[in-house]
């Protein structure tokens, strides 16, 4: 009778563990689907002040650590080194937009510094290098026609700022219109452009008259950030001086701001090019003509944070 009792509990307090976890998994499930409707409120919400008129303000940016240290590491060919790198990217903005007219101006800074220490090599240098150096500044204010179309003007600056800030540096001053067609996306096309250039080599490096062509995208879809950047100058001189950046950045948030980021970059300018092979690889023999103008290319990831 007592290992009869003893089974019928067990199976009554089977029957209600069941019974208790499916409710609890159903009442999960409402949760989750509560979650993804609030959610979707919240993304809602967000387009709506995104497209408010007025100042809008944020930022953000990645930045990557990678340290090590080795001591009696004979497995490898330097036992005793230290290494690092350190990459800081942050993509900041600042927008009005009014009934009759905008202003928008935009930045990108990324910068980065790597080392690599042997210490067993006494003429080694054990300081951190400058690897990546690049500042943007874009400053585009519009009249408008329509609500999606608009008479602007353009002022953008490109130069480093660690090494050779300046040198070269381009500055653009243009005139003509913006298309938004949606609020997350600028693009500006400028027939009347020109684009000065500073160097201290002027035989390589010159300013000309030409079209500018500028697309922006920013965007947020819930925790993912989305930012792309096109900066095109075509020369009517010589095409020799045009150039263009395309640059894009993700940001997705983990916690409280914090995240991860990735961001690439594409470039291509036939100047910096020839510089290059000039002036750092000393080919007296380079010209426009002859110069390897390989695609320039970088990425950075790492830890992201939003402002």
């Amino acid at each position: 009778m007592k290992r009869i009792f003893t089974i019928c509990f067990l199976l009554v307090a089977t029957a209600s563990f069941a019974q208790t976890k499916e409710e609890l998994e159903s009442l999960q499930s409402a949760k989750k689907d509560s979650i993804s409707a609030l959610q979707s409120d919240v993304d809602a919400l967000q387009t709506k002040i995104d497209e408010f008129p007025g100042w809008h303000f944020g930022a953000f940016g990645t930045i990557g650590a990678n340290l090590s240290e080795f001591n009696n590491w004979y497995a490898q060919g330097s036992p005793d080194n230290s290494a690092g790198n350190i990459t800081i990217t942050v993509n900041p903005y600042a927008k009005l937009n009014r009934e009759t007219f905008f202003w928008y101006t935009t930045a990108n800074v990324n910068l980065s510094w790597v080392k690599f220490d042997d210490k067993d090599d006494p003429n080694d240098d054990e300081d951190y290098r400058q690897a990546t150096d690049i500042f943007t500044l874009t400053s585009l204010y519009g009249y408008k026609f329509t609500e999606k179309l608009a008479a602007s003007a353009l002022v953008e600056y490109r130069t480093t700022l660690l090494n050779n800030f300046n040198d070269p540096g381009y500055l653009d001053l243009g005139v003509g219109i913006t298309w938004t067609p949606i609020p997350s996306l600028i693009v500006v096309a400028h027939p009347l452009n020109y684009n000065f250039v500073f160097s201290n080599d002027d035989v390589i490096f010159d300013s000309s008259l030409g079209f500018k062509l500028v697309a922006d995208y920013s965007k947020s879809f819930g925790k993912l950030k989305v930012k792309s950047n096109l900066s095109l100058f075509q020369s009517y001189e010589d095409s020799n001086l045009s150039n263009w950046t395309w640059t894009n950045a993700l940001g997705y948030e983990v916690w409280r701001g914090i995240g991860l980021g990735f961001e690439f970059g594409l470039r291509d300018n036939k100047q910096e090019a020839l510089n290059y092979a000039v002036n750092t690889l000393n080919d007296p023999n380079a010209t426009f003509d002859n110069v390897d103008n390989d695609l320039q290319t970088y990425w950075t990831f790492g830890l992201s944070y939003a402002f």
